[in-house]
């Protein structure tokens, strides 16, 4: 009986490591699963941030002047366009 108390008791600890482990994985924080389709207004960028390289699509994603966030792709001319400016302004 005092064997079975202990095995359940080890049981339950390597359960409880296991769910620590598994919460405290670190991953992107920010990814762009799908882009948004149309052009958006350089005039309403304030700023940019690139996805973390773990993320499974490049892209990037546009703040608003409201905080609103908007991912793109980073591949089209009008993106480069606007994080040019951006970098432009910013400095």
């Amino acid at each position: 009986m005092r064997t079975f108390h202990i095995l359940l008791l080890c049981m339950l600890g390597a359960t409880l490591v296991s769910l620590v482990a598994c919460n405290a994985a670190i991953g992107p924080d920010n990814c762009c699963f799908t882009f948004y389709p149309r052009r958006v207004k350089r005039s309403l960028i304030s700023s940019y941030d690139v996805t973390d390289f773990r993320c499974p699509k490049t892209g990037v994603i546009f703040v608003t002047q409201k905080s609103r966030r908007i991912c793109v792709d980073p591949s089209l001319s009008w993106v480069q366009g606007i994080m040019k400016t951006v970098d432009e302004n910013s400095f």
